[in-house]
């Protein structure tokens, strides 16, 4: 499998339960995909709420054919800004998190050790409005190899069998 069949299979793996934009998405990424859920919690009728939470996630992919150190730090950068560009914090707000997957033919040794040491967390009136973590996965699809940051680890059964 090429890697743009890789890719396309990916992404389609997000669109049942996400919104997966692949056009007018954020520059330098390849598609984007947003979820939103909304929890509420009542007693006997609606009127009276317990509580409330809202949960956001807002994932960039890449497609690249070599990744570099530098090319890394640029979508890092750029995918933790367009995440938390976002985020809105208020009371019932509890977490909006950002994901970037990055699928590439070949990987740097210099970018590889980058990845796990790629860590973001804010938090919005310390976590009282929520918070926001980062998850960052690169496949290197050329030799099979999946490296990821300590949050993105959940995220390697997700893209194990794409290749």
């Amino acid at each position: 499998m090429n890697l743009t069949e890789s890719f396309e299979k990916l992404v389609g793996r997000f669109e049942t339960y996400y919104d997966v934009k692949r056009e007018d998405v954020t520059s330098p990424f390849d598609a984007e995909a947003v979820f939103h859920s909304h929890d509420e919690q009542f007693f006997l009728v609606r009127s009276a709420t317990i509580s409330e939470a809202e949960s956001h996630e807002y994932v960039y992919f890449a497609k690249r054919d070599s990744l570099d150190a530098e090319m890394l730090r640029t979508l890092d950068v750029k995918a933790w800004e367009a995440g938390l560009s976002h985020v809105n914090p208020h009371k019932d707000h509890r977490n909006s998190d950002v994901t970037l997957i990055i699928l590439a033919e070949r990987i740097s040794d210099e970018a590889a050790a980058l990845i796990p040491g790629l860590r973001h967390y804010k938090s919005y009136r310390f976590s009282l409005q929520g918070w926001s973590q980062y998850r960052l996965i690169a496949v290197e699809s050329s030799s099979g190899r999946i490296v990821y940051n300590r949050q993105g680890k959940d995220l390697k059964k997700l893209v194990s069998d794409i290749l």
